[in-house]
């Protein structure tokens, strides 16, 4: 396979999302990943197979009991080619392992180990998943709608990647890929920052506090209008014939179906669009 990453091997044993998200967007750039699960396999796959399937479509998989010796020798004759380790288990689960930070850092010095954990330091050994991770950074909305979006575990996904790419480009520079953590809650916290601030709080500009920035019903469906730009809620108001509350644009888009509605926006280079 070619690609920016042609020529790097990953040996993963994260399981579950961020893991495996990681290791697919690693392989879109041309590293060979080498997927190793458990005799059960991921876990994921009993209630997501489709997207185990495409998440890890291009992928070697292995399976190893690593509480026998012969498959952590296994593992261990992965890891002597590789460049990469992903890991999301706790600590003290791979120390049990024989994975920990100097001895990897001893017997692999130039493989770079990228960790994935709940929080770094102190509590990587707590347990929880994107739920407890998106209430502890604050991004729940009120009530007892859940999320979505996985948001921490898919932004911790991205950060992977970006701690991959540091583990090679120090293993070139210095010879040691060395070791990285990411958790689950920073990578959470960070997408809050703009809430903190206010800007997506309830009332904030991007929080329902101004008519360019809203959700309005249609005729039929919704619509997201994101008209933010001075230029472009100029042409919005201009083309609508009306002035800049909610309530006149509530009324106007009434007028046609979402569907209509996003075709105009697309013709006037307005963004206006369908909610799905």
């Amino acid at each position: 396979m070619t690609g920016r990453l042609a020529g790097v091997r990953v040996v993963s044993l994260a399981g579950t999302l961020p893991g495996p998200v990681a290791a697919r967007r690693l392989r879109a750039e041309g590293a060979e990943v080498i997927r190793v699960e458990g005799p059960g396999g991921d876990i994921l796959r009993t209630v997501a197979a489709d997207l185990v399937d495409a998440l890890v479509g291009d992928q070697q998989v292995i399976r190893l009991n690593l509480k026998e010796p012969a498959d952590r020798a296994r593992l261990h004759e992965l890891l002597d080619e590789a460049d990469l380790l992903l890991t999301s288990s706790r600590p003290s689960a791979l120390a049990r392992l024989g994975l920990t930070r100097e001895v990897v850092a001893q017997r692999w010095p130039r493989l770079g180990w990228v960790a994935i954990v709940g929080e770094t330091g102190e509590r990587a050994e707590e347990a929880g998943h994107d739920l407890t991770y998106q209430a502890q950074a604050g991004l729940l909305g009120a009530g007892t709608e859940l999320p979505r979006v996985l948001l921490a575990d898919l932004s911790a996904a991205e950060r992977v990647v970006t701690e991959c790419v540091l583990a090679l480009r120090q293993a070139d520079l210095h010879g040691s890929g060395g070791y990285a953590e990411v958790g689950l809650v920073e990578s959470a916290r960070d997408l809050g920052e703009p809430l903190r601030h206010g800007l997506t709080a309830p009332g904030g500009i991007l929080g329902g506090g101004h008519p360019a920035y809203a959700i309005y019903l249609a005729r039929s469906g919704r619509v997201a209008v994101a008209a933010l730009e001075p230029h472009f809620w100029a042409r919005l108001l201009d083309l609508l014939g009306i002035g800049g509350t909610h309530a006149e644009l509530a009324a106007a888009f009434l007028e046609r179906d979402a569907q209509d509605w996003e075709a105009w926006g697309s013709e006037h280079d307005v963004p206006v669009v369908a909610v799905l």
